[in-house]
């Protein structure tokens, strides 16, 4: 007889805990939120918006620069081709002339 009480304490008790805690979860649902949190929340996405914005205008800056950069390097690599380029010599002219 003691066993089944023991176990029906512990399924009320179980039981008591469960209704306390969906109590709670319904008292916290219907509360409104406090103004100070919901200014933090309003904040907080406006300076992600901006944050992402700012970003965004970064990326962009460097990608520009980074074309120009190698807009001026081929400029550059073209206007000195003439430096790099060998000058063709014909072989006739750098062999010895002929002893016979």
């Amino acid at each position: 007889m003691e066993n089944q009480d023991t176990e029906e304490r512990k399924h009320r008790l179980a039981q008591f805990l469960i209704y306390k805690a969906m109590k709670k979860a319904d008292i916290a649902s219907r509360k409104r939120p406090s103004w100070l949190r919901v200014k933090m929340l309003k904040l907080k996405i406006k300076i992600g918006h901006r944050l992402k914005i700012l970003k965004k205008g970064f990326s962009s800056t460097a990608f520009s620069a980074k074309a120009d950069f190698c807009k001026q390097m081929s400029c550059a690599l073209k206007s000195c081709k003439h430096l790099l380029v060998a000058k063709q010599v014909p072989i006739v002219r750098t062999l010895p002339p002929a002893m016979f």
